[in-house]
């Protein structure tokens, strides 16, 4: 493809006003990281400004009469927008690791005389490091299931091994690494099957992919806001509870937002009703009300448009790495058909931490790495331009061609 071909799928993009929307601090620096962190919306900059100065400035602790709330709205624009969730069972509150924590906890409680969780491999650190501390604490067992890194978990595979002892399944949507996609239908009617739970992290899914938890029948999913909802750093995370099972799941995390009547201030915990009981502490406002507009943005866009976006930049970049890169040593680490990854693509390569480090500093390219050999490209629909993909692609392949990565260090000593 030429660069005449990709400024044409700019100008018949209909997405194209969006990228306008975002601060772009310096035009010509190529940002291949939105899967780890979206950019910010003009937006986002004046509807803080709007509750710094007129809310907390000016209302003080009066603000909280409309900010007491903003959890469960936050939520409900969530699930409705990018989960397919009926209203009533998304709340935005902590990290994607604590609402991991307090849904999988719940989850063994429902389950008694069930001593295995089962994850795979590949699944994301955190996910993997808080069933395993639940392990240690409840005397349970996490079964590590191997995965094909271009597939991801398989309802075979479940089957294969929950074995009727499994009390609660764990996967990604989307593999952090390669952006492979479960297929979470059948995944959980398999989980279920056997009698599990089911919990689904969504957080390299949402804002990228089509989601429909309602439809699936998933129990419990959890996902974070600062990739492609671009709620900004750190903002607040999200989980879902299914309907069906609210009255019967207990928190194991009681705090005063989450209880029956708030300012009783009764001597006892009583869950309220509904996804309310999943709040513990004092909702961050000033990161909700980024989350807010982040997912606003998403909802003018529209998710079959966002998705369609997504699989045409990826599709893009796999043909230009095929094209260009791979005469030069690098091998694709994503499922080949665009409907069968998220919006980022994993290319591999032996030096791919150097390389990483040589596009920052001698390309203007923010790329992203993964240990061992991953170089991720992030492309998010709302952000980013075919023309961006296609000089980004062009910087990598002149710096391959120089085999500039050798003026680097080999060892990384930070990897975020």
């Amino acid at each position: 493809m030429r660069r005449d071909e990709a400024e044409a799928l700019d100008g018949a993009d209909p997405l194209a006003r969006f990228v306008d929307a975002f601060v772009v601090a310096d035009p010509h620096l190529i940002y291949f990281d939105g899967n780890s962190l979206g950019r910010l919306p003009r937006r986002t900059v004046a509807a803080l400004e709007q509750v710094l100065v007129d809310g907390w400035g000016g209302e003080l602790v009066r603000g909280w009469s409309s900010w007491i709330d903003l959890p469960v709205e936050v939520g409900d624009l969530i699930g409705s927008t990018l989960l397919g969730a009926a209203p009533g069972q998304v709340v935005a509150c902590d990290s994607t690791t604590v609402n991991l924590y307090k849904l999988a906890a719940a989850a063994l409680d429902a389950r008694p005389g069930r001593g295995v969780i089962v994850t795979d491999e590949a699944n994301f650190p955190t996910d993997r490091y808080v069933m395993a501390g639940l392990a240690a604490a409840r005397g349970v067992h996490v079964r590590l299931l191997p995965t094909d890194p271009m597939t991801g978990p398989t309802a075979a595979e479940v089957h294969a091994v929950a074995n009727g002892d499994a009390a609660l399944i764990t996967f990604s949507q989307v593999d952090y690494r390669s952006g492979a996609i479960a297929d979470v239908a059948a995944i959980t009617r398999a989980a279920h099957d056997a009698g599990a739970l089911v919990l689904w992290d969504l957080s390299h899914a949402a804002g990228s992919v089509p989601v429909e938890l309602d439809r699936w029948g998933v129990d419990l999913a959890v996902g974070c806001s600062y990739k492609f909802l671009n709620g900004g750093p750190g903002a607040p995370a999200w989980l879902y509870v299914a309907g069906a099972l609210q009255d019967s799941l207990v928190p194991p995390v009681w705090g005063w937002f989450g209880q029956a009547d708030q300012f009783a201030m009764g001597p006892a915990y009583r869950p309220a009703a509904g996804v309310r009981r999943w709040l513990a502490g004092t909702p961050s406002v000033l990161g909700l009300v980024a989350v807010r507009e982040g997912v606003t943005m998403l909802a003018e866009a529209g998710m079959d448009a966002v998705r369609a976006k997504g699989m045409a930049l990826t599709g893009l970049a796999a043909e230009l790495s095929a094209r260009w890169l791979e005469p030069l040593g690098v091998r694709s680490g994503s499922p080949p058909a665009a409907e069968r990854r998220g919006s980022h693509l994993a290319l591999r390569h032996p030096e791919a931490y150097r390389l990483s480090v040589a596009l920052a500093a001698e390309a203007d390219v923010v790329p992203d790495f993964r240990a061992p050999d991953v170089l991720r490209v992030g492309l998010a629909p709302l952000s980013t331009r075919f023309t961006e993909v296609w000089d980004g692609f062009d910087r990598l392949r002149r710096l391959l061609e120089q085999e500039a990565w050798r003026r680097y260090d080999p060892v990384p000593t930070r990897v975020t």
